[in-house]
């Protein structure tokens, strides 16, 4: 009898741990957080992180200063450069996507672009900025690896009405990202609560 609380508190931790281990790591597969100076940024691209050759991809970026104040768009004069890795210094960029403001998530009017990448494999993307009124926040200079998979290019098609189409893969993907893992913690807790309340 004198085993069962030792282990039972031993079921607890590991469980706790478990769960507090699995948390970062599946925050940190949806988005990446670099900082330059007083700037912070947030990137995303979609879809899910997981970009394909010849296909629209959207990458945005959400800005903040030192204290968590959201930078926008307006307030930043900032460009975006995509190189092809491996890639020497100072080389002249692949692509220099516009940048626009878009609202995303919880982020309002951040900066955000379209980027095709044209084959397979390992691209830089590159973002730097300047405060537009010179004070605001220092200037930062980011970059951030992506993997981009093979992909073809989008065939045109005849569109179904919007009341017969099925969820885009996009959609689906990112409507179950957090399934599995959400299951998996939910068991796993669901196991300690179980194992705790055991006699």
């Amino acid at each position: 009898m004198s085993h069962r609380p030792a282990s039972k508190r031993l079921i607890i931790s590991a469980g706790v741990s478990i769960a507090a281990c699995l948390l970062p790591i599946l925050a940190a597969q949806a988005h990446n957080v670099k900082t330059s100076g007083d700037v912070a940024a947030l990137f995303h691209i979609e879809p899910d992180h997981n970009p394909k050759a010849g296909q629209a991809s959207r990458a945005w970026f959400a800005l903040t200063k030192k204290g968590g104040e959201l930078i926008p768009l307006e307030k930043c004069d900032c460009k975006l450069e995509v190189h092809q890795e491996p890639h020497q210094e100072g080389s002249e960029p692949l692509l220099k996507p516009p940048l626009k403001a878009i609202s995303t998530e919880q982020y309002q009017g951040v900066p955000g672009a379209e980027i095709i990448f044209p084959k397979a494999g390992i691209y830089e993307l590159e973002l730097s900025g300047t405060a537009k009124d010179g004070q605001s926040f220092q200037p930062f200079e980011l970059s951030y690896n992506v993997t981009v998979q093979s992909g073809e290019a989008a065939q045109p098609s005849i569109v179904p009405s919007p009341l017969a189409q099925a969820p885009t893969a996009t959609e689906t993907a990112s409507a179950t990202r957090w399934l599995v893992p959400g299951v998996a913690i939910a068991a796993l807790l669901g196991v300690v609560v179980w194992l705790t309340k055991r006699k």
